[in-house]
């Protein structure tokens, strides 16, 4: 290994903010767009680091996290744990309009979906991964994390 390559100290993919834009002005379609993309980065390294399988097999896991359905679900365990600030966002992004639900989503997961997708972009923009990682983690942790027990 290079030393330069032994020293680097950023993130492999790190949050380049729009410089015409201040972030709490972005869209919430816009942060729910990147959100999408930030979230399913976080599960599939997540499963990759936990996992050896096929990639096929990588991908059908992944969609248990990735769906609207699950996603919804994972919001409202989220949301007693949310600051007022993160409700905001999350409430800003269930009100956008977002487009048409996918064929096989029930509306009501496909906004509260895109709701936590903004929430994901609007951490990820603010540089906020420790919190973002926190959340992400409920994902993968027991029902009976989010009250405190284990």
């Amino acid at each position: 290994m290079t030393e330069h390559a032994s020293n680097i100290q950023a993130p492999v993919i790190s949050p380049v903010v729009p410089s015409d834009v201040p972030v709490n002005l972005l869209s919430p379609v816009v942060l729910a767009y990147i959100g999408d993309a930030v979230f399913e980065i976080y599960i599939r390294q997540r499963l990759i680091a936990g996992f050896n399988r096929k990639p096929n097999e990588l991908h059908r896991a992944a969609t248990g996290y990735v769906s609207a359905a699950a996603q919804a679900k994972l919001l409202q365990r989220w949301m007693p744990l949310l600051t007022d600030e993160e409700a905001d966002i999350v409430r800003r992004g269930r009100n956008t309009k977002s487009g048409q639900p996918p064929k096989n989503a029930d509306p009501a997961d496909y906004r509260h979906a895109t709701a936590l997708e903004c929430l994901v972009g609007h951490l990820y923009y603010n540089g906020a991964k420790e919190r973002l990682e926190q959340l992400i983690e409920l994902a993968f942790a027991r029902e009976a994390a989010t009250d405190g027990t284990q």
